[in-house]
């Protein structure tokens, strides 16, 4: 049997590994890895909503040495943290997301397309995918060009701070690139009108000083950077591949459709990890304090039990919306609606402007991790 942990570049259809285990084991001990692996909906949505499933500690102790700056940044991302520090780091996430001004999505494909464009071809991933989501929330939070071409460069590098192991170059690259990048976002939130509001509203909870809550702020607004190149890029590679697969392109709705789809059908993100804070039943199975828990979001969007025909691409099929691809319940990922609509206003302008759009490669290639399926690039031809 496949090992429940491996590297997406090492296989060509994890589905079919999925499909298996949600047929025979769809509660899995994996004693190899030490770890509980949950592929069925009912199951991953009943761990996404426990909450004695926690988020696991990625640096106890900082044993991965990273510097004042890049700990701070870490230690208060939403979306690893737990307990009262996670609903207020939530709330200024919040906040934050709310706050976001609009900007021309349209334009900012154009002049990344008219940059990269080699003739008539680009490689949709490096050109477009890791930069566009990346720019349009730093341009919907006025940052300058300058602001904005340093955090692109360095931005690559820097989403490693989410791995639960780094090796010392990619902590070293972290460090050094973190407490600019922490400037940058904390001298830009101070120059926006709605900063003080935040830091009123989240002072209100009472738990942190003013200091602690400008940390917060600062770290999660550059989570919103780490997220939109991950996800981001995810969903706007993947969503391309498929709609070309099935020619789902004729308006603009059925684009958004696919899109959809696409999150459950072939979504960026495949799992997620908790670690049991106390004894949990699942069905009859029990998951005992401190056990590791992996949770196949990718499965349980392949999970017959809840979605009719699940194999197959169908952009018409009534709850394709119920796919758990963002998560679920306090720590469902606050992009999930930002996400949708940037890649339907991407991707409808890129099939409006460019009458001819094929793909240039056979076999796409996906980055080594275990977590997300990211192709390293799409070559596609776009002729007008």
């Amino acid at each position: 049997m496949t090992s429940t942990l491996f590297l997406q570049s090492d296989v060509n259809d994890p589905y079919l590994t999925y499909q298996t285990m949600l047929e025979k084991q769809p509660i899995y001990r994996d004693e190899t890895n030490k770890i509980w692996v949950i592929y069925s909906y009912e199951a991953c949505v009943a761990i996404l909503k426990n909450t004695k499933a926690q988020i696991p500690t990625i640096n106890p102790n900082n044993e991965q040495n990273l510097n004042k700056h890049s700990l701070a940044i870490l230690n208060n991302l939403t979306r690893l943290s737990n307990g009262i520090l996670h609903e207020i780091s939530k709330e200024i996430a919040v906040l934050l997301f709310s706050n976001m001004k609009s900007v021309d999505v349209k334009r900012i494909t154009s002049e990344l397309i008219k940059n990269n464009r080699l003739e008539n071809k680009i490689d949709w991933v490096n050109s477009i995918c890791k930069k566009l989501p990346v720019l349009i929330v730093l341009k919907s939070f006025g940052f300058d060009e300058s602001d904005c071409d340093f955090i692109l460069e360095k931005i690559a590098s820097f989403v490693k701070i989410m791995l639960p192991n780094k090796t010392a170059e990619q902590v070293k690259a972290i460090n050094e690139s973190s407490e600019e990048i922490f400037t940058i976002v904390e001298k830009q939130l101070l120059s926006l009108n709605f900063y003080k509001d935040v830091l009123n509203k989240s002072s209100e909870l009472g738990t942190l000083s003013l200091d602690e809550i400008k940390t917060v702020c600062v770290s999660n607004m550059i989570g919103l950077f780490i997220q939109s190149f991950d996800a981001g890029r995810g969903i706007l590679s993947n969503s391309l591949l498929q709609i070309l697969n099935n020619k789902s392109f004729s308006n603009k709705a059925e684009i958004q459709k696919s899109i959809i789809e696409t999150l459950r059908f072939d979504p960026p993100i495949h799992n997620t990890r908790r670690i049991a804070a106390e004894d949990i039943f699942i069905g009859e199975s029990l998951i005992k304090k401190n056990d590791s828990i992996l949770i196949i979001l990718a499965a349980a969007n392949y999970d017959p039990e809840k979605f009719e025909n699940a194999i197959h691409f169908d952009i018409e099929r009534s709850n394709n919306a119920e796919n758990l691809t963002f998560g679920i319940g306090d720590h469902m990922c606050l992009a999930k609606y930002f996400s949708i609509d940037m890649t339907t206003e991407v991707l409808w302008f890129l099939f409006q402007n460019y009458k001819t759009i094929s793909l240039l490669e056979n076999q796409i290639q996906y980055e080594p991790l275990i977590n997300a399926r990211l192709p390293k690039n799409i070559w596609i031809s776009i002729q007008q």
